[in-house]
C-alpha cells in the first residue's frame, strides 16, 4: 500500500520492494544525521504485519520457529526465524506482544507465505493467524513502533527520514536484511543472527539441527562482512554484483548505501575461507573488510556484540 508520506514536497520513491515508501525527502545526510541523534523517524510501512492471537501463541510460536518466546513479556521487542529442514532461512521476524496478540512485521511480499506456513501449523491449538494490514511500522535508528495504517498523515508535519538514511545506520550497525543479505542458501550462523534471533538452549524447532551442528562444529560455509568501499568511485556496488579476491569470485554484495561519516559502505557474503584481513573488490570497487561473523563462528567463538542486540 502506498504510503501517504510520498505525497511529501521532495519525498522520492525508493526501488524494489521499497516503492511504497520515500527513499529520501530531498536532503539524504541531514536525514542521516537526524536519525543518528533520535531527532527523525522512517516510514517502513510497506513492511507487512501479521497478527497472531489466541492463548497459545507464545508456546506455538516458540515451537516453530528460533527464538525462545514462550516467555515473551508484553511490550518486550524480539526477533525470529523460520528455517526449513536445512537451516535455511526462510522468513525473518521482528516481533512483540501486545498482551492479547503477537504482532510481527516481515519484509514485502512475505506475509502471505508465512501465514500459509502457520495455518497448516495450527493443529487443534488455540491460534488464529491473519495479515494486520490496519498496522504500519515506523522506525528510529534503534527501535520499531506499530501505529494505525490510517494515523500515518499524521506524521506529515513531523521530522521524517527516507529509507536510505534508515538502511545507512542498518549498514552501519551490521544488521542483515532477508533477501538483501541472504539468499536462499543462508543459514543463520553466516550472518550472525545467533543470540539476536536464535535461541542456543531452547527446544526443539524446524531446522535446529543445522544450528547446532554448526554452533558445536564450527565453520559456517561462508560469514557476513562489512565493507569500506573506495570513496573516489562515483557509483555503489549492486545489489548481488561479485565480490573477486585474488581474481576469484568469492562472493556476493548484499546492501551497499552512502553513509554520512563513513562515506560508501556495503554488506557482503563471502566464503568463510577468505582472509580476513583481505582487500577485496565489489563490484568491481575497491573494498576493505571489518569482520562482523568469524570464519570459525561456533560455541567458542564471539559474535560481534553489535550482532546480540535486539535492534531491529
Amino acid at each position: 500500500m502506498r504510503s501517504p508520506l510520498l505525497d511529501l514536497p521532495g519525498a522520492v520513491a525508493a526501488d524494489g520492494p521499497d516503492s511504497d515508501v520515500a527513499a529520501h525527502y530531498g536532503d539524504l545526510f541531514a536525514e542521516q544525521r537526524a536519525l543518528a541523534k533520535g531527532e527523525a523517524v522512517v516510514d517502513r510501512s510497506n513492511r507487512e504485519v501479521v497478527r497472531i492471537s489466541g492463548v497459545d501463541r507464545l508456546k506455538w510460536l516458540n515451537d516453530l520457529t528460533s527464538q525462545k518466546l514462550d516467555t515473551l513479556q508484553p511490550g518486550e521487542w524480539t526477533q525470529t526465524l523460520d528455517l526449513d529442514l536445512q537451516g535455511h532461512v526462510l522468513h525473518h521476524l521482528t516481533l512483540v506482544d501486545d498482551g492479547e496478540s503477537l504482532l510481527a512485521h516481515v519484509e514485502p511480499g512475505t506475509a502471505q507465505s508465512l501465514i500459509d506456513y502457520l495455518d497448516r501449523m495450527r493443529f487443534m491449538l488455540r491460534v488464529e493467524v491473519s495479515r494486520a494490514d490496519d498496522l504500519a511500522v515506523l522506525s528510529t535508528a534503534t527501535e520499531d513502533f506499530l501505529v494505525p495504517r490510517d494515523e500515518l498523515p499524521d506524521h506529515l508535519g513531523k521530522p521524517l527520514a527516507g529509507l536510505w538514511a534508515y538502511e545507512a545506520l542498518r549498514i552501519e550497525g551490521h544488521r542483515p536484511r532477508l533477501g538483501f543479505d541472504t539468499d536462499h542458501k543462508t543459514i543463520p550462523h553466516e550472518v550472525g543472527w545467533i543470540g539476536a534471533a536464535v535461541h542456543l538452549s531452547k527446544g526443539c524447532y524446524r531446522g535446529q539441527e543445522t544450528v547446532a551442528r554448526v554452533h558445536n562444529l564450527g565453520h559456517p560455509p561462508r560469514r557476513l562482512v562489512f565493507l569500506h568501499l573506495d570513496g573516489s568511485v562515483d557509483t555503489l556496488p549492486a545489489h548481488g554484483d561479485p565480490v573477486i579476491f585474488e581474481s576469484q569470485e568469492v562472493g556476493v554484495v548484499g546492501s551497499a548505501a552512502r553513509h554520512h561519516e563513513l562515506g560508501p559502505i556495503a554488506l557482503a557474503v563471502v566464503k568463510r575461507t577468505v582472509p580476513v584481513d583481505a582487500p577485496l573488490l565489489a563490484g568491481g570497487v575497491a573494498a576493505a573488510q571489518e569482520v562482523i561473523v568469524p570464519p570459525d563462528a561456533g560455541r567458542n567463538v564471539s559474535i560481534d556484540p553489535a550482532l546480540r542486540r535486539r535492534i531491529r
